[in-house]
């Protein structure tokens, strides 16, 4: 959720990036059968993202996809072309133009790769994974400009690397851990920890409850104008319900209230929520999803009274 990390150097900038592209095959594998013939459907999508918090900063992001073969989630490839609207701090809103490489595919059906790289027109930008299909792995990397005053005038950004993998995957427990390394523009560089114990307590109706501890550690706390404690620890329980209708369709709403600390600071509520609504991933002719989440802890500001609201929607449809 929102911006959670830092940039390299524009020299090395690429290398994260493309230290995960380097796990993709140079032919994805190919479906087979009857759906042979739809191995080059062309595709095209739009995507919204808006964004709001308490202290009058507004990003709106809308997307036109182009994609020459679209097999559905898991494959495809083609463009974004992106117009971004920052309005920090309720400041005068700053315009970027964005153009991406869109692509997917599998590894010997074991392995989902994906990665949307792309440049504003003064850096790389985007973000790129390799993950297991039941997410019990995931490698990632993404670098994204910082949403505040100085970061978008001066050409602050973060860059993130990390790996995560669950430690138990039971039928109705699952342990999952993160840890990554993400480099902002300047000196300061982040260590990041997370974890996520989710118990099934009703597995026919999709309601589980769930553990989400994170952590995060700054070499060079308060280097810019985002919100950046030497270290900073959040511990909130979680409800969520996650269900599927008879044509496949997911819904999920997940809240929870916990409590988060930052240095010098004493421990507050932490409070989150979110609800989301995904089409059949196994639906090769239409990707569709909508999305709200809530959140009072950012990169850009002390918790507390602080709030931050994101919504977002897609659809990509097939030809």
């Amino acid at each position: 959720m929102g911006n959670q990390v830092s940039g390299l150097a524009r020299r090395r900038a690429l290398a994260p990036i493309l230290a995960l592209m380097a796990f993709a095959p140079a032919r994805a594998q190919g479906g087979g059968g009857p759906h042979q013939r739809d191995a080059t459907s062309p595709a095209a999508g739009i995507e919204l993202w808006m964004s709001t918090d308490s202290e009058k900063t507004d990003v709106v992001k809308l997307t036109a996809r182009a994609l020459w073969n679209f097999e559905g989630p898991t494959k495809y490839q083609g463009i974004d072309v992106e117009h971004a609207w920052f309005r920090p701090q309720g400041q005068r809103a700053r315009e970027q133009t964005r153009a991406y490489v869109d692509i997917a595919g599998t590894i010997d059906g074991r392995s989902n790769w994906s990665a949307r790289v792309g440049t504003n027109g003064h850096t790389v930008v985007g973000s790129a994974s390799v993950r297991a299909p039941d997410w019990s792995k995931e490698l990632f990397a993404e670098r994204e400009i910082v949403e505040t005053p100085r970061g978008l005038d001066e050409g602050i950004y973060y860059t993130l690397v990390g790996a995560s993998a669950d430690f138990i995957s039971a039928r109705q427990d699952t342990l999952n851990a993160m840890a990554g390394v993400q480099k902002f523009t300047g000196n300061n560089a982040r260590l990041h920890l997370r974890g996520t114990y989710v118990h099934v307590v009703a597995p026919g109706l999709g309601l589980s409850i769930q553990l989400r501890v994170r952590y995060f550690h700054s070499t060079v706390p308060g280097e810019f104008d985002y919100y950046s404690p030497r270290d900073f620890v959040q511990v909130v329980p979680v409800a969520q319900v996650r269900r599927f209708n008879h044509s496949g369709w997911m819904f999920l709403a997940a809240g929870g209230i916990g409590a988060q600390k930052a240095t010098a600071a004493s421990w507050q509520a932490a409070r989150l929520a979110d609800l989301r609504i995904e089409s059949p991933r196994s639906l090769k002719s239409l990707q569709a999803f909508a999305e709200i989440q809530y959140a009072n802890s950012s990169l850009v500001s002390a918790a507390g009274n602080y709030s931050y609201v994101l919504a977002r929607l897609g659809l990509t449809r097939r030809f």
